[in-house]
């Protein structure tokens, strides 16, 4: 079979590009007016709790819709099937049932820290290590893995929206302007009602962004089976193209179902990445933003719907196949990142294709939004405050984090113009190796202080090296580049597992075995500020500050328990 071949002058869907300009613009208006919401009367938005985490008020439903748009990014939506596409389920279902372990431990951990940073005005997971162990350079090292994990996040953002502009028509091989252009426009508008609201304005667009998802998917789960002669037919031509012998590798070209050799690469990964993905720092901003501890308990129940919509969502890689949905991308090649949004324009009426390419798009711009807000507030509160000016009031801290969102921003754009998208795609892959490191600082913080500051550094380091390392060894057996993939072999096996998985037991173990080193040696440990009680406060339990004004006498760490 002949693979057709983009040109240049693909014709512009001028229907559903006129519905994705439209929708746009809605949200852009709806970004721009959330400075006014909720603001505060006396502050504004001159302080990293108002401008960065919303005012600390968000509710249920509000947060329901954050945390979706948050961690059900536009690349989820478009990689996602993609996968499924290209190489089936190990690469591609995993990601439904690591969403469903996930929330039992957003509801376990998440509350916790959600109680310890109202009490003590945290802003950031790193804000909440360094008063838990108090080691600058151990908080210096968690917002650094935070900034740099999250950096490629963002730009992963911007290859959702170049796969539905490429889609529509807009771009060419020859004119590298006239490709980028929308995408830098639409980065531009992201960057000013970003800079003017903070993250009020991406917790009211994604209200829009998850209608319009809900919508496109359902419709979409309903009609194109019935057109493909249903389920069976479907899973029939998804069989047929992935158990078929790739020419370039001499095996199958994916998997359809996992076998034995599979099933470690597949939990693996599902758990990994549950494990990872609150550990950035955008998922713990959109925590933080809550107004109670039992909002972030209502929201493990009830997020799991996502993961429902993930799991249609992610068969649409499956009906593409049996569609015979061809994404060819500007320069010829096949590109399965563009599979959903070719699935959507080829089958449907152009304006409800561009009612779900815009979802996609827009789908992207409420992720980026709270990734660079939580990168800036890191880079804020542990690097800039703690660092280089300790004396920062909340109105500079302010300034500087609306700065440092737009540097952010305009990396990720920069990125993604100026490299390969597969690069984007590795250092991704990347960013989730190194943030799971910083699990054991943070998370084992919410409930024991037994761990040495410095054998957590040290087992954070290893884990970060030996990830890296095993990272760069994966070789991409069709184009022969490093950072292949997430999933090697165990060290003197042939298991193959996630990666992540296996430089966080390293952590662990050098973590574990410094501690009761350290701890024989007597070598002197950080100061805790945090008390028992912080673990459990809730929305209407005084703050620290209040605390000590009424008793001044009173001390903190584990003197209190």
């Amino acid at each position: 079979m002949s693979v057709p071949v983009a040109t240049p002058d693909r014709p512009v869907n001028g229907v559903a590009f006129t519905v994705v300009i439209v929708l746009f613009l809605v949200v852009a208006v709806v970004g721009f007016l959330a400075a006014r919401w909720r603001a505060g009367e006396k502050s504004g938005l001159h302080s990293l709790d108002e401008w960065g985490l919303g005012g600390r008020g968000f509710g249920t439903w509000v947060t329901w819709f954050l945390l979706g748009g948050d961690l059900y990014t536009a690349y989820t939506f478009v990689a996602v099937p993609a996968a499924m596409w290209a190489t089936g389920a190990v690469s591609g279902f995993f990601a439904v049932p690591y969403t469903i372990v996930l929330y039992p431990i957003v509801f376990v951990l998440m509350s916790r820290l959600w109680s310890v940073s109202h009490r003590h005005g945290f802003v950031t997971p790193a804000d909440f290590v360094g008063g838990r162990y108090g080691s600058r350079v151990l908080t210096v090292a968690v917002a650094v893995t935070g900034i740099v994990a999250t950096m490629p996040y963002i730009a992963l953002q911007l290859v959702g929206i170049k796969a539905v502009l490429t889609v529509l028509g807009l771009g060419s091989a020859e004119n590298a302007l006239l490709t980028d252009l929308p995408l830098i426009v639409a980065f531009v508008v992201l960057a000013a009602y970003t800079y003017t609201s903070g993250l009020r304005a991406p917790a009211l667009i994604a209200v829009v962004k998850d209608l319009l998802i809900y919508l496109a998917v359902i419709v979409a789960v309903i009609y194109l089976p019935i057109k493909f002669g249903g389920w069976d037919s479907i899973f029939g031509a998804a069989q047929q193209k992935l158990t078929a012998v790739s020419p370039a590798t001499g095996k199958p070209a994916g998997v359809f179902i996992p076998g034995a050799s599979s099933y470690s690469a597949y939990w693996t990964l599902a758990l990994g990445s549950a494990l990872a993905l609150f550990m950035y720092p955008h998922s713990i901003t959109g925590v933080l933003a809550t107004k109670s501890r039992n909002t972030i308990r209502k929201n493990a129940a009830v997020l799991p719907l996502y993961s429902l919509m993930l799991g249609f969502l992610a068969l649409l890689g499956y009906v593409a196949i049996s569609a015979g949905t061809k994404p060819i991308d500007l320069n010829g090649t096949v590109n399965p990142q563009l599979v959903v949004p070719q699935l959507f324009l080829d089958h449907f009426p152009a304006w409800f294709a561009g009612i779900a390419l815009a979802a996609i798009a827009i789908g992207a711009l409420v992720p980026a939004a709270i990734m660079s807000i939580a990168a800036a507030n890191l880079f804020t509160r542990n690097i800039y405050r703690d660092l280089i000016r300790p004396t920062a009031d909340p109105r500079q801290e302010a300034k500087v984090s609306k700065i440092a969102s737009l540097v952010v921003k305009f990396g990720a754009l920069v990125f993604v113009i100026g490299m390969d998208q597969s690069a984007a795609i590795n250092m991704q892959l990347l960013g989730g190796i190194w943030i799971l490191q910083t699990f054991p600082a943070i998370v084992a913080g919410l409930y024991t202080r037994w761990f040495h500051r410095w054998a957590l550094f040290a087992g954070w380091a290893a884990g970060i090296l030996y990830g890296t390392i095993a990272a760069y060894n994966v070789v991409n057996p069709a184009t022969k580049a490093h950072f292949g993939g997430s999933v090697a072999a165990i060290p003197g096996t042939d298991i193959q597992v996630y990666i992540a998985i296996v430089a966080f037991v390293i952590n662990i173990l050098v973590a574990v075995i410094l501690t009761l080193v350290f701890r024989a040696m007597k070598m002197a440990d950080g100061r805790d500020i945090t008390r028992e009680s912080d673990y459990g406060a809730d929305e209407h339990d005084p703050k620290v500050a209040e605390i000590e004004r009424a008793y001044p006498l009173s001390e903190s760490g584990d003197a209190l328990g």
